[in-house]
């Protein structure tokens, strides 16, 4: 069952920059920051009502977030919900017909288990899975 929106990834090429703006922007003083190797990301993220912005950063060029920034340009890159036994949902959404990008969970940062899924079979968005690891 998906519960609430968890974040909203924003692609960014420099994080320094991008914080910078969005202090200005929100009066934001606190970034929780993390580096997520097996996605090739470094992130800034900080809480806007319930819901975290997620800014992401690639940190070589086989990231997602390069070949996204080098696609479109920086951006909204994913809108991102918290889900309980993300595996199994996975599943029954493979079996409905739905394209994933990953058919298991992997590592994601705020020490949650992520999972996307393909923007051909979601009307153009990414959309990421998270469940809190136990």
């Amino acid at each position: 069952m998906v519960k609430s929106i968890n974040h909203i990834g924003i692609a960014v090429k420099d994080l320094e920059v991008s914080k910078e703006l969005y202090s200005k922007i929100f009066g934001v003083t606190d970034f929780h920051l993390e580096t997520i190797e097996e996605q090739n990301v470094k992130i800034a993220s900080f809480d806007i009502g319930g819901v975290l912005i997620e800014l992401t950063q690639a940190i070589n060029e086989n990231s997602p977030i390069a070949k996204f920034i080098e696609k479109k340009g920086e951006g909204i890159h994913h809108i991102a919900f918290t889900t309980n036994d993300i595996n199994d949902k996975l599943n029954k959404l493979e079996n409905s017909g739905i394209e994933l990008i990953n058919k298991k969970a992997m590592n994601g940062a705020h020490n949650m288990n992520i999972a996307f899924l393909h923007p051909k079979s979601t009307g153009g968005v990414l959309i990421e899975l998270c469940e809190p690891k136990s």
